[in-house]
């Protein structure tokens, strides 16, 4: 594993263990299929929320929200419609695209993001 994504599973377990506090339920991390990777995906009452995880430890290239581009949301949403189909979920379930911005230590939870 290299050294990124060993810090990167640093701040998603650090992203989980926030959500786990606000009362998320989680229920998959690193959901993988061939169009792409959600980074964790949560249940909050009955809604079904994509969660993206940044983390950046000084704003000198902007703030990590800032690398959701256009084209990962759309690979997110993809994503999500493959694992709803997958899991069997009605079509009319409620669902949310949040991303969590970690910027050194602080945690910036921006739900409804896209």
């Amino acid at each position: 594993m290299d050294n990124k994504r060993r810090v990167g599973a640093v701040y998603e377990e650090k992203a989980a263990e926030y959500l786990k506090e606000k009362g998320y339920q989680i229920i998959n991390r690193n959901f993988r299929c061939r169009m792409g990777e959600i980074d964790m995906i949560a249940r909050q009452n009955t809604m079904l929320v994509f969660v993206e995880v940044k983390y950046r430890k000084t704003a000198s290239f902007g703030y990590p929200e800032e690398a959701v581009s256009f084209s990962k949301q759309r690979t997110i949403r993809k994503v999500a419609e493959y694992f709803l189909a997958k899991e069997h979920l009605p079509t009319d379930t409620e669902c949310r695209f949040d991303v969590i911005s970690i910027l050194g230590d602080e945690i910036n939870h921006i739900e409804n993001a896209f």
